[in-house]
Parts: C-alpha cells; structure tokens; sequence
C-alpha cells in the first residue's frame, strides 16, 4: 500500500505549528510520514527544530547546507528534490512570492509523483482558493494546486457565509469590511510598526485583497459577490479584528444572527472585548496557543439597522483557521471519499464560547 507522506516547506508562523499538529494527530488523520524543508541554517531556530524532531518529523534541507545544519546540532536525513518526489502531499508555507517560485522550481517538475500542492494565502494565482467549511464542494479531482486563503478572509468568508448566504444565496446585496491587523506575529522580531497605520485600496473594484480573495472564493460557487474592504495594521502583536457590514435582501433579527453563528461549528461566541483576553484564552486552552475557529465574534458589538443591515465586530484567529484547511485539503487530496471523517480528530480543538 502507497505510504501516505505529508511534506511542509517553510517553519515560520503558520508551518512550525502546522507541523507539530500533524505529528501530534499523525495516526488519527491516516498519515504514515511527517517531514519538513528549512532553507536556513539559524542558531535561533535550532530549538524549534529540535522540538519537531523530537516530535517525529524529519528534516529535508538543499543539497549542499547539510554541514551547516550539522554544525548547529540539527541532522537532517533527506534532501529537497528527494523530500518531494517522495510526497504524497505538499504544504508550502514559505513567504510571498517564494511558493510561486517553488511551483515552478520544483512542483510541477513532479506533478506527476505528487497528489497535490498546497500554498499559503499571500500566493494569489497559485491554484484554487480554498477554506474549510466554505467551498468544499468545489473541490474535483481536477484541482492538483490549492491556495490556502489567508486567515482575515476566512474570517471575513464564514461571517459572511454564516449570516447572509446560508440558505439563500442571493441574500447578500453588500458586503463591507475594515481588517484591523496586528503589525506582526509575536514570534516576529522585525517590521513592528510605532502607531496605527492606514493600508491603501490598490483594488479598484474590492477594494484590498482580502475582499478579493473571498469574491474570489465565492466564485468557485458559482457566486459573484459584492464585496469591499479596508484594512490598517496597530502597533499590536496579539490578533486581528474584522468589523463587518452585510446588507441583506431578506429582514432579519439579532435572534437569527445569534442563532446562525452559534449553530455553526467554526464560530467562536465571546463575550471578551480586548484581543489580549481571547488571546490569552488560545494561549491556555487551544492547541500550542492556537484557536482553530475560523473566527471569534463578539457578542455585544452585533448590531442590525432597519431589519436588514448587519454589523459586528470579531477577532480573527490568525494562522489557526489557515492551518484547520491546510490539513483538511491535505487530507481531501489523500482521502477525498472520507477526509471529512478523518479530520473529526480536531473537533475537540474548537471552541463554541470563548
């Protein structure tokens, strides 16, 4: 029988914890084998490596750096090109522009040997968008690339899904967003910024690519969605907020929404006003500091106008809900007659109330 191999390239804010999930519930999700790529060989990153290693996942590195990994104590036993060719799945989880570069470097080089590829969300164009719990009926056997959208679009997808488009498809008339973005991961020493800072709209019709990306995402289901939205970063570390505004065809009430967004399974409910508070509850109770939800919306803030304009505003749990359809694509490409089973091993990991 053909050994089920998943691959991640890159050990930054969304593949060193992805790795570790994947080895942590290996056998559950099927997987025989768990290996990784790491470009460089840095003294900084040597405990983490360590920790993954420990953990059951091997090391892959170029051809030619072996001694330089060697020399910091970190013992890699394959090679790039080898650590591809024998995958059965590929997660590139490297920086923008780099898993475009590997598309072409290397992946479809071995499209054939390989079952599928998957990118991070920064990679527009890869292949198709995709978030778990939105299109996953769109996915055929056609579909070897997938972009893992980025993680405000699937917060800014399932609200919108959720509330408006669940039922009756053509329920939404706009739909309209301001990503309030933290300036970086905390693992992140560089590009913390000093103040607020305002984005600019470079997409004449959605306004920023996370508009973009989740019309986009909705495209595969035959929906052409209005969308805008707006995004600024500050001079915080802890996580993302959306404010979100849905004008809806069809009149609705607090009630329903409330009732919508606790019956679906990725929504989070909080009745938390501060990012640092839900942080702190992923910290002590999600998976290594991960909240898996697709997003945490906050109680208090949901409002409705005239019957028929919703808003609210909701904490994005960065990389958690990019990493929750890494591996359910992951899994779809590897079982795609059961994946939806086989992925119920991290139902325990989300969270109704926050």
């Amino acid at each position: 029988m053909e050994r089920k191999i998943v691959h991640v390239i890159g050990t930054g804010t969304i593949g060193e914890p992805l790795i570790g999930l994947l080895c942590d519930y290996e056998e559950q999700l099927g997987i025989d084998e768990i290996t990784f790529h790491k470009n460089s060989a840095l003294k900084n990153d040597r405990s983490k490596v360590f920790d993954l290693l420990e953990r059951g996942a091997r090391l892959a590195v170029d051809d030619g750096k072996e001694k330089e990994f060697k020399k910091l104590g970190m013992d890699p036993d394959l090679e790039t090109e080898e650590s591809i060719r024998r995958a059965s799945v590929i997660i590139d989880c490297t920086p923008k522009g780099v898993g475009h570069a590997n598309k072409v470097n290397y992946y479809e080089k071995f499209s054939n040997n390989v079952k599928g590829f998957l990118a991070q969300g920064s990679e527009d164009g890869f292949g198709k968008k995709y978030a778990r719990g939105i299109n996953d009926s769109a996915l055929n056997a056609k579909d070897k690339f997938i972009q893992i959208v980025s993680c405000n679009t699937h917060n800014m997808a399932c609200v919108t899904k959720t509330i408006a488009l669940d039922g009756n498809p053509d329920n939404l008339i706009e739909g309209k967003y301001v990503c309030i973005r933290r300036a970086n991961d905390i693992s992140q020493p560089e590009n913390f910024i000093p103040s607020p800072q305002v984005g600019k709209h470079a997409n004449e019709k959605y306004g920023t690519h996370h508009a973009a990306d989740a019309a986009g995402l909705f495209s595969t289901l035959g929906m052409d969605l209005n969308l805008f939205s707006s995004a600024m970063k500050v001079n915080s570390q802890y996580m993302h907020i959306l404010w979100f505004n849905l004008k809806l065809k069809e009149p609705t009430t607090l009630n329903e929404i409330k009732e919508k967004l606790h019956s679906n399974d990725h929504i989070a409910i909080t009745t938390k006003d501060l990012t640092s508070t839900v942080f702190s509850f992923g910290r002590d109770h999600g998976h290594y500091g991960r909240i898996m939800n697709q997003t945490v919306v906050v109680e208090q803030s949901l409002h409705i106008r005239n019957d028929h304009e919703v808003s609210g505003f909701c904490f994005t749990p960065q990389d958690g809900n990019s990493i929750l359809s890494s591996i359910s694509a992951a899994e779809w490409m590897l079982y795609p007659h059961s994946y939806e089973d086989k992925i119920q091993c991290l139902s325990h990991l989300f969270f109704n109330i926050i």
